[in-house]
C-alpha cells in the first residue's frame, strides 16, 4: 500500500463528502446520514491525521446569521491520496456522494 492512510468505509464517505464541497459538520451529517456522534469525532481524527484541514469562521459572521460558529473543512493532499485509495477499496463511495450531492442540488433548485 502507498503512504496514504487506510480509511474505514465511514471515514471514506465523510472524506468524499468534504472533497465534494460539504465543508462543515452539519452539512456532512445531512449528506451522509451519519449522526453527530460519528461525524464530529471522525472529523477531529481526520484532522489530526492530516487528511483534512479545518478553520473556524468568524464569530461575527455566525452572529449575523444567528447561529453557532462553524468549522469549515477541506481535504489536504494526503487526504486526496487516501480518498483515491479508498475509492478503489470501496468503489461505491465515488458514486454515492456525488449522487446525493446531485439530489441535494436538485432539491434546492426545485425549492427556489
Amino acid at each position: 500500500m502507498s503512504d496514504s492512510k487506510r480509511l474505514s468505509h465511514t471515514a471514506a464517505l465523510m472524506l468524499k463528502a468534504v472533497s465534494s464541497g460539504h465543508s462543515y459538520g452539519f452539512d456532512i451529517m445531512e449528506i451522509t446520514g451519519l449522526p453527530s456522534g460519528t461525524v464530529y469525532p471522525a472529523l477531529r481524527r481526520m484532522e489530526n491525521d492530516g487528511l483534512i484541514q479545518g478553520v473556524w469562521e468568524s464569530e461575527s459572521k455566525a452572529r449575523k446569521e444567528d447561529r453557532p460558529a462553524r468549522r469549515y473543512y477541506k481535504t489536504t493532499r494526503p487526504g486526496e491520496q487516501s480518498l483515491v485509495e479508498a475509492e478503489k477499496r470501496y468503489p461505491l463511495i465515488a458514486h454515492f456522494t456525488s449522487e446525493k450531492t446531485s439530489a441535494k442540488t436538485s432539491e434546492k433548485t426545485v425549492n427556489a
